[in-house]
């Protein structure tokens, strides 16, 4: 059975459907040695090269969606390359086989914590449809003056430069003076939107920190720069969430040897999370 080319190359972590769609319009993707074009489809023997490397095709039988939740540290762009050099999220990511990680959403440089990435590029694009309107929750510090006036603008809704916006939800979550913590949730993923949101009643964003993705939160225990992978229930609530069907297997277990390989793995990332941060603060060395 023939399926979409961009559908199987997302589907496979190449990317997500977008992305792979603009690969294929500028001549980036070949079938059995022919530039493909924009409505192809492929079948499960097909040939498939990108940029001239062969790629491997599965069927959605032999793909075990994975999903690993981030803990993002300020600094760190969501772009896989930077011409810039800037440390980007994808520098401390686990290696895959016959795929790569597909970020669900962006974080701008200046915003931490949670950032979801699959392997299953399909779920990503899903997730990341407007349509799917999946909550998201961010603890946020001002600085400024905030009074009840302002707290209801933020709810009930205000004109950014495209189009209104609002928060679903603002909760006080202390601080003192001039400086104060709140969580707010919206369901929207628009550029930089919190920090516009509070930007509009002249209050400055100072710190952000994304909590929750939905039902998915930001575990409390993960370091800055650590990964762990989503429980198979996790996963098969983000693929409800984006009318998928459920996921059948893991590369997680629940017997008692899984768990302590778990604790082991949970070490072993803070371990690498430390040797990441000694060696991005030692200064580069001149050339002579």
């Amino acid at each position: 059975m023939s399926e979409k080319l961009q559908k199987v190359l997302a589907r496979a972590g190449h990317g997500s459907r977008r992305e792979m769609e603009a690969w294929i319009a500028a001549g980036r993707i070949s079938i059995d040695g022919e530039i493909a074009n924009l409505g192809d489809r492929v079948e499960a023997d097909a040939k498939i090269r990108i940029d001239g490397r062969p790629v491997s095709i599965k069927s959605e039988e032999d793909v075990v969606c994975r999903v690993i939740a981030y803990h993002k540290p300020e600094g760190e762009i969501c772009s896989r390359k930077d011409p810039e050099g800037r440390p980007t999220v994808f520098d401390r990511l686990p290696k895959t086989r016959d795929s790569r990680w597909v970020a669900v959403g962006r974080l701008d440089i200046n915003t931490s914590g949670l950032l979801l990435f699959t392997s299953d590029g399909e779920l990503a694009n899903r997730l990341m449809h407007p349509s799917n309107e999946v909550e998201r929750e961010y603890a946020v510090r001002t600085f400024g003056e905030v009074n009840d006036a302002c707290i209801q603008r933020l709810r009930t809704g205000v004109t950014l430069e495209d189009g209104p916006a609002s928060f679903d939800k603002v909760k006080a979550a202390g601080g003192e003076g001039m400086n104060k913590w709140w969580h707010v949730s919206l369901a929207e993923g628009r550029n930089r939107e919190v920090r516009r949101l509070w930007e509009s009643q002249e209050v400055q964003v100072s710190r952000l920190i994304r909590i929750r993705y939905g039902a998915i939160e930001l575990p409390k225990s993960l370091p800055r720069g650590g990964w762990v992978e989503l429980t198979l229930e996790q996963v098969n609530y983000l693929r409800q969430t984006a009318g998928m069907q459920e996921e059948t297997r893991s590369i997680m277990g629940t017997d008692k040897h899984s768990v302590a390989r778990s604790k082991v793995k949970g070490a072993k990332i803070r371990r690498a999370v430390r040797k990441h941060k000694a060696v991005a603060s030692k200064p580069a060395r001149k050339r002579t």
